[in-house]
C-alpha cells in the first residue's frame, strides 16, 4: 500500500469508527517532547527549555492527544518530580517513542527544545544529528503520519534528513542562523513562545506553522534580535491534502 493510501485508509477508519464521538484525529498519535539542555546562552542555568517541554506537552494534550500517549524527557527529570519527565537519553526516547506507537498508531509526533550547532541539536552531553533522528523516527514510525518540531540555532539542517512525503517539519530556524530566547531569565526560546501562543488559535498544522513563522519574525523585530532565525517549514506531498483534515480538538482547554 502506497503513502498516500495508508494516509486515507487511516482517516476513513477513524471517520467510521464506532466511538468517534470520544476520539479526536490526534487521539491515536503518539509524542514525545524533549528538553535537551539546561544552560543559557550564557552558561548559566535556564527553566526556559523544561518550561517549553512541560507545557508543550500540556499543549498537545489539549490539542487532542491522548495525554497518555505523550512521553516528556528532561536532562534533569530529578528536578521535575511532579511532573515525570523521564531522562533525556537517545536510546530511551528512541525506545519510549516506539513502545507508545505499538499502542497509539495512527501517528507520531517529535518535539525538542534546546541549543543547536551546525551538526545537530544538544541533548545533554551528546548531540543528536540529522541522521540518528531520522533513524530514530523512521524505526519507531514507519509509514505513518508524522510531525516534527525542532526549536533550537541552526535546526534547518534537520530537513534533508528527515523528508518523507508523509512528514511535516517544522525548525526554529533556517540551517545558517541561529534562534533566540535562550536567556537565564526567559520563560520559553522565542520559537516555543510562539508555538504555544499560536496553538490557541490555529486550527491544524499547517496553519500552526505559518503563524509560528510570523510570531517569531515580530518578536525578533521587537526586541532589534538580528540577523533573523526565519523558521522553517516542510510538507511532504502524501501528507500536505490530508493535513486540514487533522483539524485541533477544542473541546477542553490546554491544561496548564
Amino acid at each position: 500500500m502506497g503513502r498516500t493510501a495508508g494516509i486515507l485508509v487511516g482517516l476513513v477508519l477513524f471517520v467510521l469508527a464506532p466511538s468517534v464521538q470520544a476520539q479526536t484525529p490526534f487521539s491515536r498519535w503518539s509524542a514525545v517532547v524533549v528538553a535537551g539542555d539546561w544552560h543559557a546562552h550564557s552558561g548559566g542555568p535556564t527553566e526556559a527549555f523544561d518550561n517549553a517541554r512541560r507545557d508543550v506537552a500540556d499543549t498537545l494534550a489539549g490539542l487532542g492527544f491522548a495525554r497518555t500517549a505523550i512521553r516528556q524527557y528532561s536532562v534533569r527529570p530529578e528536578r521535575y518530580p511532579g511532573q515525570g519527565p523521564e531522562p533525556a537519553e537517545i536510546t530511551a526516547i528512541h525506545q519510549g517513542l516506539k513502545d507508545s506507537a505499538q499502542t497509539a498508531r495512527s501517528g507520531c509526533l517529535f518535539y525538542i527544545s534546546s541549543h543547536g550547532g551546525p551538526e545537530g541539536a544538544l541533548l545533554g552531553e551528546d548531540l543528536l544529528r540529522p541522521s540518528r533522528l531520522a533513524a530514530l523516527i523512521d524505526d519507531a514510525c514507519p509509514a505513518r503520519p508524522a510531525v516534527v518540531v525542532i526549536s533550537a540555532c541552526f535546526s534547518g539542517v534537520f530537513i534533508p534528513a528527515l523528508q518523507k512525503p508523509n512528514r511535516m517539519i517544522l525548525t526554529a530556524a533556517r540551517p545558517d542562523r541561529a534562534s533566540f530566547g535562550c536567556g537565564e531569565s526567559d520563560r520559553y526560546p522565542f520559537f516555543d513562545d510562539c508555538f504555544l501562543s499560536s496553538a490557541k488559535g490555529a486550527r491544524d498544522f499547517i496553519a500552526l506553522g505559518s503563524a509560528v513563522q510570523a510570531c517569531v519574525a515580530r518578536k525578533e523585530v521587537e526586541v532589534g534580535a538580528a540577523p533573523p532565525s526565519e523558521p522553517q517549514v516542510w510538507i511532504g506531498p502524501a501528507l500536505r491534502p490530508f493535513l486540514p483534515l487533522y483539524a485541533f480538538d477544542r473541546r477542553k482547554p490546554p491544561e496548564r
